[in-house]
């Protein structure tokens, strides 16, 4: 075993003695509190059978794409999804990816250069410090959902800035104040990105959506593994932007396209979505059940995530256990993933989950507590 391999070893040796090591596991049969599948399309019977029937009538979808979309990858249906996508949220583009993690990858590692600076939320998702690191941009963090602090930091900047969100945060449950930071933004000439993952669909087509604030932003990143139960994410932008991006991103120009039945699905989940208005109605009102049963969380009112902090891994650990063996799974949130001492039971919420379930799993959350 070389020295490196020997290093490797140690490092997964220590998490393993901390009781944080990773490993990949099969989905198990419990009572769902930790997908992030809020609005059950993904077990939808109707909106599966709607894909299915669209499937059985073009069974051409689910052929491969061949190439990259700048090769043989790019297809009628790709060009109208993305033409639907930007005119339902209001942007005079989209573009699509494979995933959120591609989308912010390109973004962040493409738009910012070495002579630019990227602020970022301290509680930004992990692919925006990835793609950071790309770009070569100088990267600076502000205090969490703290428009003070970014103020303070704008204030010092002579170039170019960037300034990154996310509208619910994941780990925390809470809302950006998208309204306050916009204004900031523009304020100092900057350019504002937003990350739309757990908003979407929860909150119809995001909260950019429901504020007006399309003219605000230079990005929006929405993603459709979560509320919609399918897979992929656009970038909602100008045509200039969109452009560049086909010019320039990297995890665009060499990746290969997914497979049409990929951007179909998407689009039928915008057409179910908007003739399914109960089931974010019955989303919200398991949140408010949630809400009601007297557990201390951080998280804010509204959001299908809702924390429990438990600073402690081994704790966190033990009761995550403990739920899992009466049947309910939930997510544990470990440091150094999250900051040290604020270790968290990350509990999601869903449409389809019944009171009884959300009363018997706070009544045994307060109890092991």
């Amino acid at each position: 075993m070389s020295e490196k391999i020997a290093r490797f070893k140690e490092l997964l040796d220590k998490r393993k003695e901390e009781g944080t090591l990773r490993n990949l596991k099969h989905r198990t049969e419990g009572i769902d509190f930790y997908s992030n599948d809020y609005l059950g399309l993904a077990g939808n019977h109707e909106f599966r059978t709607i894909v299915l029937d669209k499937i059985n009538a073009n069974p051409q979808l689910l052929s491969g794409s061949t190439g990259s979309r700048l090769i043989s990858g790019n297809s009628h249906i790709i060009s109208e999804t993305e033409e639907y996508i930007a005119d339902k949220q209001q942007f005079p583009a989209a573009l699509l990816f494979p995933s959120g993690y591609n989308a912010n990858l390109a973004l962040f590692s493409t738009l910012p250069d070495r002579h630019d600076t990227v602020i970022i939320d301290e509680q930004i998702h992990r692919s925006v410090h990835d793609a950071c690191r790309m770009s070569h941009a100088r990267k600076l963090k502000f205090r969490h959902n703290d428009p003070e602090d970014l103020e303070r930091i704008l204030k010092k900047q002579t170039g170019h800035c960037y300034v990154a969100i996310e509208s619910l945060y994941s780990m925390e449950g809470d809302f950006a104040p998208i309204p306050e930071i916009a204004g900031m933004v523009k304020k100092y000439n900057a350019d504002l990105i937003v990350d739309e993952a757990h908003a979407f669909g929860v909150f119809g087509y995001g909260l950019i959506d429901q504020y007006q604030l399309q003219n605000q932003v230079l990005a929006v990143v929405v993603t459709y593994g979560k509320a919609l139960g399918a897979h992929g994410a656009s970038i909602l932008c100008c045509d200039l932007v969109k452009s560049y991006l086909v010019n320039f991103a990297s995890s665009f120009i060499y990746t290969t396209s997914a497979q049409d039945f990929q951007w179909e699905s998407i689009k039928t989940g915008y057409e179910f979505l908007e003739d399914h208005q109960e089931l974010k109605k019955k989303l919200q009102a398991n949140i408010s059940f949630f809400r009601n049963q007297g557990l201390e969380t951080p998280s804010d009112e509204g959001s299908p995530v809702q924390a429990i902090i438990i600073p402690d891994n081994r704790k966190l650990q033990i009761i995550q256990n403990q739920l899992a063996e009466e049947g309910f799974l939930t997510y544990a949130v470990y440091s150094p993933t999250v900051k040290e001492g604020t270790e968290r039971l990350r509990i999601c919420l869903h449409n389809f989950n019944t009171e009884e379930e959300i009363e018997r799993l706070a009544e045994l959350i307060r109890k092991l507590i």
